[in-house]
């Protein structure tokens, strides 16, 4: 009997109608030496601030930077050096104005100094250090939780590891973890004619190349290939491989036997076996191309012609292959975009910069993400990289570049750019949503450039005492939405107990207290200068001379519970952040008030926000609560 193609299917029906049948295999613990090419199987939240503590990113000399201002090689700035700190060692020593505390590479920041100066620009003689180049505050200096904060998802479920996901796991102090099972793959190759490589090839018969070929792709997958060898054109012998394969394997793929020749068995033995899902794909070459389930295991016969068999693998059986391990096809490794931002060169060096991708009317747009010494995160979160070249000062924004993926580019239903908050975080990544936190400000001018779907932020305009509003006006978005997020509880972060007896701002200025602040363009920050502002007209001096007795004032750090991991550690005694930080650390919290945190959206993506928003708004943690106008537009523009 010869088989007649009836009713052929596209490749994308082809496609989809395998799709229909990607139900997930389970999953499984592994090490994470064994974990590399395996897919996360739930979301993967940091347990602790990486780094763990604030350390030099150099060789060098620990200081107060404002001690170093003015230094040049003419006229050198003389330091007393009062102690030094290795790696892997806390120090006991405290710096003060006109101090210096040798440090090594990686080790942590004694209390008081808020930058280090590098070997290179200075000179030790006497119990005396001489520095011939000023630093500013942080400078050479990687801050507790810069790289990774802790309750920060930063792996999400469905992610491919590779080395530099490893590397997060790694320094997240992870040692096993929970992947996606690998799907078990049968392959077997029918005719008559095949033999095995490696044997004499007499006339008339050909060496197997499907099975190998098959199974390097089964790996390249990420499958775990099963070979059966091959099946010589009997039904009997036919029948017994497949129901063999379907005993021992998720998929089954036989190559030969599905044309319409007198000796095809495939369709036939299958059709009686199970359902056929299709019978012929319009595409040359692979037209024979089959497809079945049988025991709720898909089959898949394909051509016998090894060119074909591997093509159509990697249209139809590659897509599927992928998707039970909630993967999808690559892309091209090699996109053109143009930079959201202007970027320096090395100087005489290739530079390499990680990425962000935003596609906006076909077309992408590249956020750098500046990664500190040791930062591993970046990597993690970004697209790929770009180069810019040894002869290149620097990039200008909107300047054409290509960028080098490191996996296939995911477009994202919605892009938020803004200020960072936990609890919206860990909803965002449930939500098809790439998220970039550049602060409040940063999301605004994203927003207003047509990058950002959705800016969060949290910036407070003492001259009309309103949140966010003022900003969007001053700014002259358009056609966006202000809808209410929630409050959080912002306050005092404190060391248990209190041991010194912080009453509130005004506690800053005492000479025995050293704060921890937030970087400016943040809400915290522009809380604090607002509180610090109020104090110094009380006072009855300028802000500048007020900030000047605050001790840590131009110490800096990046998120809430960084603010929280210096205080708990001894670097701080206070500083400002949310409540949700401080519980996370076990540490007081003296309330200073709640503030608004808003959500500014594009009108086109105001529906899909305020289902985002209910979801947020349906279990809200202690140091959150809703305010009148939680889940509706403050203002339109």
């Amino acid at each position: 009997m010869r088989i007649i193609f009836h009713n052929l299917v596209t490749l994308e029906q082809a496609i989809e109608r395998l799709l229909k049948f990607a139900k997930p295999l389970g999953s499984e613990e592994v090490d994470i030496t064994e974990a590399y090419g395996r897919v996360l199987a739930t979301d993967i939240v940091a347990p602790v601030d990486v780094p763990p503590f604030d350390r030099s990113t150099v060789d060098g000399y620990a200081v107060i930077a404002e001690s170093t201002y003015g230094a040049s090689e003419l006229t050198p700035v003389e330091l007393e050096l009062v102690g030094r700190v290795e790696a892997g060692e806390w120090p006991s020593v405290e710096v003060h104005m006109g101090e210096a505390v040798e440090i090594a590479t990686g080790a942590p920041l004694p209390r008081g100094a808020n930058a280090v100066v590098m070997v290179e620009y200075s000179q030790e003689r006497d119990g005396k250090v001489r520095v011939f180049r000023s630093v500013a505050p942080g400078e050479n200096v990687m801050s507790a939780g810069s790289d990774i904060s802790a309750g920060e998802v930063v792996l999400k479920k469905c992610t491919r590891l590779t080395a530099r996901e490893i590397g997060v796991l790694a320094a997240l102090g992870i040692r096993r973890v929970s992947v996606i099972k690998k799907p078990r793959v049968s392959i077997i190759s029918t005719g008559n004619e095949l033999i095995p490589p490696g044997a004499t090839l007499s006339f008339g018969k050909l060496y197997d190349v499907n099975s190998y070929s098959l199974a390097a792709a089964v790996r390249e997958a990420g499958g775990i290939p099963i070979l059966h060898g091959i099946v010589k054109d009997d039904e009997k012998e036919y029948r017994t491989a497949l129901q063999k394969a379907l005993l021992t394997s998720d998929v089954v793929l036989i190559s030969g036997g599905t044309s319409a020749g007198v000796a095809d068995l495939t369709y036939r033995v299958l059709g009686e076996l199970g359902e056929v899902l299709f019978h012929g794909i319009m595409v040359k070459p692979g037209k024979p191309t089959l497809a079945a389930v049988v025991n709720d295991k898909v089959v898949v016969g394909l051509p016998g012609y090894p060119s074909s068999a591997l093509m159509i693998f990697h249209i139809i059986v590659r897509p599927y292959l992928l998707q039970l391990q909630c993967l999808e096809p690559e892309s091209a490794m090699v996109v053109r975009a143009k930079l959201a931002y202007s970027i320096e060169g090395a100087k005489g060096r290739r530079a390499l910069y990680p990425v962000v991708l935003v596609m906006r009317d076909n077309e992408y747009r590249a956020y750098p993400l500046y990664a500190e010494s040791g930062a591993i995160s970046v990597l993690a979160r970004s697209d790929g990289y770009i180069t810019v070249p040894e002869n290149v000062e620097f990039l200008q924004e909107g300047e054409e570049v290509e960028v080098y993926l490191f996996e296939r580019y995911k477009p994202a239903e919605l892009y938020f750019i803004g200020s960072h908050d936990p609890l919206l975080d860990s909803i965002l990544a449930k939500h098809n949503v790439k998220a970039v936190y550049v602060g409040s400000m940063g999301g605004l001018m994203a927003l207003k450039r047509g990058e950002a779907d959705i800016a969060g932020c949290h910036i407070y305009d003492p001259e009309t005492g309103v949140y966010n509003i003022p900003f969007v006006k001053k700014l002259g978005i358009r056609n966006v939405a202000v809808v209410g997020l929630f409050e959080r509880e912002q306050g005092l972060i404190l060391q248990k107990g209190n041991p010194k007896s912080v009453r509130g701002i005004e506690d800053f200025i005492r000479p025995d207290i050293v704060i921890v602040n937030r970087p400016r363009g943040t809400g915290t920050r522009a809380l604090l200068d607002a509180l610090l502002d109020s104090l110094a007209k009380k006072l009855n001096m300028p802000l500048e001379e007020l900030t000047k007795k605050i001790k840590g004032y131009t110490y800096e750090v990046k998120t809430h519970t960084a603010v929280a991991a210096a205080v708990a550690q001894g670097r701080a005694d206070v500083g400002i952040g949310v409540r949700f930080a401080a519980e996370l650390y076990g540490l007081e919290f003296m309330p200073l008030g709640w503030e608004q945190y808003d959500l500014v959206v594009k009108r086109d993506v105001l529906d899909k926000t305020l289902d985002i928003v209910e979801e947020v708004l349906q279990n809200l943690p202690p140091g959150y609560r809703r305010y009148e106008w939680s889940n509706k537009i403050k203002f339109e523009n």
